[in-house]
């Protein structure tokens, strides 16, 4: 049975520790399209060598951007074929700015498993802290399994968060490069849906697509560039769902409101009638 919610509900993945230098951290915000405005003083904050400012989706890559090799669906309570696999959904909360280089700590454990009938989508919580134990970043995190619900579990939330009626109140359009995901994939994350025409079309999509996490980190970085003043230090938490693939060379259309002490943010893809590439997006202030 390739899920088993008695087992997996609960279990604790193994404890990662891990470094990452300032070199990582430029390559990953090059991976999310940072310097594409190669004169803009806000912009090479995000390459600038030795304190490059830190997005916080940078967490979601960091323990393991410097892996080669493809990842695998293999927990306790649950084993599934790669090729059946997206992104769910993701959040990430800040303790502190991220530091330019670093050392951390991250424990994970499998929050929920929930039974969508079609499919099964397994959620990851994890904490990360520096070695002394001080809190850095804590994340919840989904993968969707297609052809693996059915299994007579909880069918779990549906949430959806409601936009304001009325304009956004700032709006944005980011180009992705035709060789992003192949630049994206040097941060760890060698999954070859995201790389290998034959693999992405048996997976039944006509082309590699994107890595949502990619579209994650595009989004965040358009919505710190246009509402905050292209100052990452202001964001203690970001979260989405994702809604949509996104094929690499494709725009994405950001509309972002104003809420509060926070931003709800939209992001779909104008080359394909808008279709929806994240939802459910909220963007919390420091």
């Amino acid at each position: 049975m390739p899920i088993n919610p008695d087992i997996a509900i609960g279990a604790e993945l193994p404890t990662q520790e891990f470094s990452w230098a300032s070199s990582d951290v430029q390559l990953y915000q090059l991976g999310i399209g940072a310097g594409a405005r190669p004169l803009d003083s806000r912009e090479l904050r995000y390459l600038e060598d030795g304190k490059p400012q830190v997005l916080p989706t940078f967490a979601t890559v960091v323990a393991n951007i410097h892996a080669t090799e493809a990842p695998k669906v293999s927990f306790p309570g649950v084993e599934i074929d790669l090729a059946k696999v997206v992104h769910g959904s993701q959040e990430v909360t800040v303790h502190q700015p991220i530091p330019a280089e670093g050392s951390g700590r991250t424990t994970t454990r499998i929050a929920e498993v929930w039974d969508k009938g079609k499919a099964a989508v397994i959620v990851q919580e994890s904490v990360t802290t520096d070695l002394d134990g001080n809190p850095l970043w804590t994340a919840r995190s989904s993968i969707f399994a297609r052809g693996e619900g059915g299994f007579g579990g909880e069918r779990g939330p549906s949430e959806s968060v409601e936009l304001p009626d009325r304009a956004p109140d700032f709006e944005t359009v980011v180009s992705t490069l035709p060789q992003q995901a192949l630049l994206y994939r040097m941060c760890g994350d060698r999954n070859p849906l995201h790389s290998d025409p034959e693999f992405a079309t048996a997976a039944g999509f006509p082309a590699p697509i994107l890595h949502g996490l990619c579209t994650y980190g595009i989004v965040c970085k358009a919505a710190v560039d246009v509402a905050l003043d292209a100052d990452a230090s202001k964001v203690k938490g970001y979260r989405a769902r994702f809604a949509g693939v996104v094929y690499p060379g494709e725009s994405l259309a950001v509309r972002i409101w104003k809420d509060s002490s926070r931003l709800l943010i939209t992001a779909s893809v104008p080359d394909r009638d808008n279709s929806p590439a994240l939802a459910d997006v909220i963007l919390t202030l420091a």
